[in-house]
């Protein structure tokens, strides 16, 4: 060992890792069907797959309207963590015990493994659920919102599908068309609109 070794000249230089990219719509989507085969495959209890079901439905459901949480949110890591590793981390986690062990044996607390992976699916669930609900309230406020502004702007909204034709436009009845009845075979036309 030289001088050089000592101060670090005669060292290669580390190779730079490569930068972590990213996922795209298409790498969530696949993870969380590559999470569903993992589980299908492992042949999760009926409890188990319904409640995978309700998580992966609901980030599939999520994951093309994540652009309205913005960079960096929360929210839309917590989206992007569940596809890619808190699902396939519980499932998989799940699946290496051997079955009768993780359904019977108590691990934490009188839990078994399945009553711990039904619990964390059952979080994930809430928590999904409440991004796409704030997800949707915001879209849900603006178009409120809009509603007020052409309130302000043009007058009061219709109530329930009346025409709004003005305080001066009297409404009657509509004009007798003919025979009053029916089965009597007889068609009579209607007559052409008053001031034609």
């Amino acid at each position: 060992m030289g001088i050089a070794d000592w101060f670090g000249f005669g060292k290669p230089k580390a190779e730079p890792r490569p930068a972590r990219t990213v996922p795209t719509r298409i790498d969530l989507l696949a993870a969380v069907d590559r999470v569903e085969e993992q589980a299908r495959v492992g042949r999760v209890p009926g409890m188990v797959m319904s409640r995978l079901t309700r998580v992966t439905r609901i980030v599939r459901q999520t994951i093309p309207r994540m652009d309205r949480l913005g960079a960096g949110s929360v929210h839309a890591y917590n989206v992007m963590a569940t596809a890619t590793d808190y699902l396939p981390e519980a499932i998989g986690g799940y699946l290496r015990l051997p079955r009768h062990w993780a359904d019977t044996r108590p691990v934490d607390r009188g839990k078994t493994s399945l009553m711990i992976l039904i619990d964390q699916l059952d979080l994930l669930a809430a928590t999904m659920d409440k991004i796409f609900d704030a997800i949707n309230r915001a879209d849900a406020e603006a178009l409120v919102v809009h509603g007020r502004f052409l309130e302000e702007k043009f007058g009061h909204a219709a109530s329930g599908g009346s025409l709004g034709l003005g305080a001066g436009t009297p409404v009657g009845p509509p004009p007798p068309t003919g025979d009053p009845n029916p089965s009597s075979g007889s068609t009579s036309r209607l007559p052409p609109p008053s001031g034609r």
